[in-house]
Order: structure tokens, then sequence, then C-alpha cells
């Protein structure tokens, strides 16, 4: 068994074999979440937000594009296809239009309900063409016959009938069916990932144990494939909705052919790619300097991007003398990087995260009262229990207040909130020294 990241294209055997005639193909996708609301609060910008807000629905737009052109057999989606219980039906409309195309064009669509599409009402109600096949609660299969001499698929399907499901679901699924391909699908954590629940838990070789060709998985965000006595794909999210979904995005061409041999091949779907840009502003004096490479930075990004659209979250680190004015003036700064991505074209600045402090020499000495200020802020109220009640007391005060879907921008468990807390208080602190440092009678000259 073998683990592999991401790739363009990957085939199971070696036989050389031209797929086009008896292969069965079908695109791969799941974790769509369309129409999901905006999870960062950074996405100040009108233009910006539209952008990704649409993000999804163009996306699922052009992988009903690629299935037609691809003149695949199926679409499989494996869950999460909605985004909780605040879809409407003007998505249902859209995606019931979207799967119609298909149907149009004779291309058949699996769908099972993740987590996510369980928690929506209209997925009940949507009536959805005939080519359209929504499994239920109860696992069962479809079988498709094929023309004279080709094996039958089997579509295996099983969908969440609640929110949450804690235990192993891969005993409701049957074992393969003989002398037929096998496809299976599933919405599961597999063993677990960062930032995703642990749903529907089972492992890779009990996948395989089943005989199943192919193992059609949703729920984690990045692609990752499994090799062994079936091929098990998890194809990630067509389109990122914030910074922590960066990086491309895609769908998986999966074509099968009779004798077992599986070729994957990896498509790009999104329309706007979420990067992180990192900028060492160490040694830089001069304020070209920065915007200089704040140019360079976001040329790169871009063209190591193949998305239509970029979008960047820039991290400043390093020793500079500009650290004090970069904190003091992060607004200008923004609206320096805006203008260079607008020149660049096609990418937008999400936000800044400065992290650069000044050199040793300019940092203040044991007689500035800053010094005095810095060192009381960190040995007696930062780490006091008093400062951590009364922070936690004001977030989750905020935090309350703030809609379901964005309840989680502190963390989402107590460690996560406690440390996200603490580094936004740290941020704040530097920020109000940087303002303190070059204000007029600081004792220190702005950079």
């Amino acid at each position: 068994m073998l683990w592999l990241d991401a790739s363009t294209a990957w085939t199971a055997s070696n036989t050389p074999e031209d797929i086009s005639i008896t292969a069965f193909r079908f695109i791969h996708t799941a974790d769509i979440h369309l129409d999901s609301p905006l999870k960062s609060l950074a996405l100040r910008n009108p233009e910006l937000a539209d952008l990704v807000s649409g993000a999804t629905r163009q996306a699922f737009s052009g992988i009903i594009d690629l299935c037609i052109s691809e003149r695949v057999d199926a679409l499989v989606i494996a869950g999460d296809l909605y985004d909780g219980d605040q879809t409407s039906m003007k998505t249902a409309r859209f995606l019931a239009g979207e799967l119609g195309r298909l149907a149009k064009a004779g291309i058949r669509t699996f769908i099972i309900r993740g987590n996510h599409d369980a928690l929506s009402r209209i997925s009940r109600e949507l009536v959805l063409p005939d080519q359209v096949k929504l499994f239920g609660g109860r696992a069962e299969h479809v079988l498709i016959e094929r023309g004279p001499g080709q094996k039958p698929v089997a579509i295996h399907g099983l969908s969440f009938a609640h929110p949450t499901a804690l235990d192993s679901l891969l005993p409701k699924y049957a074992q393969a069916m003989p002398d037929t391909i096998n496809i299976g699908i599933m919405h599961t954590s597999l063993g677990g990932a960062p930032g995703h629940d642990s749903y529907a838990p089972c492992s890779p070789a009990e996948l395989q144990s089943t005989g199943y060709d192919y193992w059609a998985l949703g729920h984690i965000h990045k692609r990752s494939i499994v090799t062994g006595s079936s091929t098990i794909v998890m194809p990630g999210m067509p389109q990122g909705r914030d910074i922590n979904e960066d990086g491309p995005k895609s769908v998986t061409l999966v074509s099968i052919t009779d004798d077992g041999t599986v070729s994957l091949e990896e498509k790009q779907t999104a329309l706007a790619e979420f990067a992180r840009v990192s900028i060492d502003a160490g040694g830089l004096t001069e304020w070209s300097e920065l915007a200089d490479s704040l140019s360079h930075a976001l040329k790169q990004a871009r063209i190591q991007s193949s998305a239509p659209e970029l979008v960047a979250r820039i991290g400043f680190s390093g020793e500079t003398p500009l650290a004090w004015r970069m904190r003091r003036d992060a607004d200008l700064l923004l609206a320096e990087a805006e203008e260079r991505a607008t020149r660049i074209g096609a990418t937008w600045v999400e936000k800044l995260e400065i992290s650069c402090t000044p050199p040793a020499l300019n940092r203040a000495s044991a007689t500035d009262p800053l010094h005095e200020i810095r060192a009381l802020i960190d040995t007696e109220i930062l780490n006091s229990g008093a400062y951590e009640a009364a922070l936690a007391q004001l977030a989750d005060t905020l935090q309350g207040q703030l809609p379901s879907d964005l309840r989680d921008l502190f963390g989402a468990d107590e460690n996560t909130t406690k440390d996200r807390r603490m580094q936004l208080a740290r941020q704040g602190v530097e920020d109000v020294l940087a303002r303190l440092q070059s204000s007029p009678g600081s004792g220190s000259e702005p950079s």
C-alpha cells in the first residue's frame, strides 16, 4: 500500500492498452460546499468578496463543462455538495439546472450526502433529473450495463442520515460483485485529519478488503491517493473558500478498464486560488524597497498559480528598521500591496501579517519608557490569570455575537481558542508599541 500526494496523472497498471475503447470513465469530486458563506472577516474588499462568494458556483459549472467535454460516463459526488441548512432554493435551482445539462448530454450523476448535506432542508425536497441518483440512508448499489463483452459497473453508495456518523459505515456496504467493476462512494475522515471532524472512520486496509476496484471518498479537503488492491482517492475540494484552504484545487478524472486498470488524472477547477506569500524584509531600509519586494513576491506567486484568479495573504518577517512603521502604517502598506496586485492583474491581496522586528540596535534601551512598558506587559500582564480571564470573557462575548458559521474564527476547541486569543493579544501589543515608538514625545524617531 502506498500513499501518494496530488499528481497530474497516475495509472495503477503498466499494461499498454487503449482505455478509450473499454474504460468506464467518470469525474470524482466532493466537498463542493455550494454557496458557502464567507469565513473570513478580512475580506473587506467588496469586489474580492463577490469573487470568493461566487467561486464555488463557477467551479461547479466548470466541473459540468469538464464532464461534457471529456464525454465521461458519470459524475460522482462524494458528499458535502451543500454547506448546511442555510442553502436557499436559488441554490437548488442552480444545481438542478447544472445537473440537467449533464442529463441532456447522457451523463449520469451519483451523489451521496455528507455531514453538511444532512443539515440541508432542500437536499430532501429538490427534484433532480432522472439521470441523477441520490443515495439514501441505507446502503445500495446501481448496476450499469455496458456494451457487448464489457463488464457491468456497480456503483455502491450510502448517505449520511444525520450530521454526525461516529461509527464506521463500511459494514453496511455489500462485498464486491463478481465479474463487475465495483465503485464505492463514501464520506469519511478515514483515520482523521487536522481541521476535520472524525466521521465514519475506517482504514484504507479495511476499504481494500471489500474487493472494490475504486473507492470515491469525500470529507477531507486535501487530495490524496492510496494504491493497492483497490484504488482509494480523496479528491480534495474543487474550490477553496479561505486562506486555510490554500493551494491548487481540482477534481479527479478516473478511467477503469475491464482488466482492473485504474488511471487517474487531476483536473484543476478553482476559479480563485488562495496562497500564502512570504516576504523576508530583513535588511530592507527604504519603503520603496518594501514595495518592490511586494511586486516581486506577488509576480512569482501569480506565475506559480494556474487558477484564473489569485488571492494572496502576505506575511512579512525579518529584522528591519521599517518594522515600527510597517505596523503603524499597515493600512498604507495594504494599499500599496493592493495597487501592486492590480498592476499584475488577476491578483488580490486578502490580508497582511506583519511579524517584523526592529534591529537590536534600534530597540528601546533599558532606560527607555517603552522598554519598561514592554517588560511590564510581558512579565506581569500577559502571563497573569486575571488578564487571561478578562481576555476570555471579552472573546466569548464577541464570539457569541457572531453568526454561527463564523464562531470558530477563534478556534474550534479550548486549547486552540486560548492560543488564538493570546496570539491576537500579542499582535495588539506590538501594534500599540509601534504607534508609541513613532509618536511625538516617545523618545524615538520614526523609521
